[in-house]
């Protein structure tokens, strides 16, 4: 058990999806996961590990923004071993030809600041993602109904942006969509030589002003979270 994880050794598998919204985790884990056992349920923040193709999985939502994302990632890597986290969440399109409902694989992702800044002083690091995750979820969300985009992306350290001057810089230099958790995502599998992708569904765009209606958000994640699967035993 940790601070902000109540599992026990052994209920935590080498495998995480981390949906922000903890219930988004129960959801994925009850639609997608054999035999789903509920393993964290502290600060309400829900976590389950069960069964997909025979392969042991937990769903552990990740709260909002970077520094929420950050003490659940640490104390999966550090306390209880997790090797591949892969997010699921949404995202806000960037691009026109990034469309509400597509699927957004992030290569990159740029961002002011995340808790890991405070280490790297002056040096503007650049996180990534795994490669091979990457490979093989695009070659999985081929095989999917919804479009896929591969690129860079936002971490924004607010949800309210009051920056029009920086969302236009990153459209112009082919930013594909915003969330707020990735970076440091991928800054902390770096650091502790585990696998990280973000893997997104859009549910909002920055230019046009559409949205995904909240009632069709549930089914259109579904594409993802098979991705985010589907790449990690590939």
């Amino acid at each position: 058990m940790t601070v902000h994880i109540g599992a026990e050794p052994g209920q935590i598998a080498e495998t995480v999806l981390m949906p922000g919204d903890p219930l988004r985790a129960k959801w994925a884990a009850e639609t997608f996961l054999e035999a789903p056992e509920l393993v964290n349920e502290v600060r309400g923040m829900l976590g389950y590990t069960g069964l997909w193709r025979g392969n042991r999985v937990t769903i552990h939502g990740s709260g909002m923004g970077m520094p929420s994302l950050s003490i659940y990632a640490n104390e999966l890597i550090k306390e209880y071993g997790a090797q591949t986290l892969i997010r699921i969440g949404s995202a806000g399109a960037m691009q026109e030809n990034v469309k509400v409902r597509d699927v957004v694989l992030a290569m990159t992702s740029s961002t002011l600041s995340t808790p890991s800044s405070g280490i790297f002083r002056e040096l503007n690091y650049a996180p990534c993602a795994d490669w091979g995750l990457l490979k093989a979820a695009e070659a999985a969300a081929k095989t999917k109904a919804s479009t896929v985009h591969v690129g860079g992306i936002y971490s924004s350290d607010v949800f309210y942006d009051e920056r029009p001057d920086l969302n236009t810089e990153m459209t112009r230099h082919g930013v594909l969509a915003v969330e707020m958790e990735a970076a440091e995502l991928y800054t902390l599998a770096a650091r502790y030589g585990r696998r990280a992708l973000a893997v997104l569904t859009v549910s909002d765009h920055l230019l046009t002003g559409e949205a995904l209606p909240s009632e069709d958000r549930q089914s259109s994640f579904g594409d993802m979270v098979e991705i985010a699967l589907e790449a990690a035993f590939s």
